[in-house]
């Protein structure tokens, strides 16, 4: 394969994209000096990002210009100066080329994830590149525990195999939702697998399709889109109680996050949601107080399935 003409171009593309995400981690897998440069100076672009959001972070937003939709902007500008200035340089990617092209001997040892000591199949350039990508990983780990940034996880070998189905499937989606709301894809995941069961809930309508409505929102008089009408339990005063509602129907699991995202974004009901953060007992818990869901145990139920199924 030749390596300088099929590597994928990173620069044109947000440093925490989620599809340059994936790329980013297919550059580091390869064995080439132009694959892993192209690498490391997209993980300079997600390391300035990730300071730009620590300084955020830590600057009082409390004013009457901060909303959701403000706060949505600024994430994509940050992330879009981070690659503007990393196209320029700080020295980082530099510095990691540098520290990694000490490694130069063919017989170098590489230790894996489980202990094992093996030689690299490629060389010096292999181990560099497992190197890089096992950098690459923590980044994106430690941007999405920050909850505004980062892909999810796809699931874990000890995790039931419908849950791993369910966030292999979603994943993709869940991250276009984070970067648009700042909160964490896990915690978006973990709520769509509340609301339809895994997936094995979904709302149908009376032909048996699905409504592609992971998160149950009714659809209201506002709504000008497709509905479907469906059976559900709501709890007044705290009694259970099975109504036949309608809810808005998608033409896809993409368009029912981006259909979640915009409505938390707008409702100033859930602006203490959307400041949550990356704790989520608060997520949890503001959306049972902003009446997102009637059911009780709502919030604990939503706080054990992020934290015990999702981890």
């Amino acid at each position: 394969m030749n390596t300088s003409s099929s590597q994928t171009d990173l620069t044109s593309q947000l440093a925490l994209d989620v599809k340059g995400m994936g790329d980013l981690r297919k550059s580091a897998q390869a064995n080439s000096p132009a694959a892993m440069k192209t690498a490391a100076t997209q993980f300079e672009a997600m390391f300035v990002n990730m300071m730009m959001k620590s300084m955020r972070d830590a600057t009082p937003q409390d004013g009457l210009t901060d909303s959701s939709q403000s706060k949505m902007f600024t994430s994509m500008l940050d992330q879009q100066t981070s690659q503007n200035i990393a196209k320029k340089g700080i020295g980082l990617a530099d510095m990691l080329m540098r520290q990694l092209s000490k490694t130069t001997s063919a017989q170098a040892l590489a230790v894996g994830d489980d202990g094992a000591v093996a030689a690299p199949s490629g060389g010096a350039a292999a181990l560099d590149a497992a190197r890089l990508q096992r950098s690459i990983d923590a980044a994106g780990g430690n941007a999405n525990v920050g909850g505004a940034t980062g892909t999810t996880s796809t699931g874990n070998a000890k995790q039931p195999a419908h849950v791993r189905e369910f966030q292999h499937k979603l994943a993709a989606d869940a991250d276009a939702a984070s970067q648009a709301t700042g909160i964490p894809a896990k915690f978006m995941l973990g709520q769509a697998a509340l609301e339809s069961g895994w997936g094995k809930r979904e709302i149908k309508g009376s032909d048996g399709k699905t409504s592609h409505n992971l998160f149950g929102i009714k659809a209201g008089p506002d709504w000008k889109g497709k509905t479907v009408s469906a059976t559900t339990t709501e709890y007044v005063n705290g009694k259970a109680q099975s109504k036949v509602e309608k809810f808005r129907a998608y033409d896809s699991y993409s368009d029912s996050f981006k259909d979640y995202a915009s409505v938390l974004a707008s409702n100033p009901r859930y602006q203490k949601v959307l400041a949550s953060g990356g704790d989520a007992a608060s997520f949890a818990q503001g959306l049972q107080r902003a009446g997102y869901a009637t059911d009780p145990q709502y919030a604990s139920k939503l706080t054990s399935i992020i934290k015990h199924s999702l981890a």
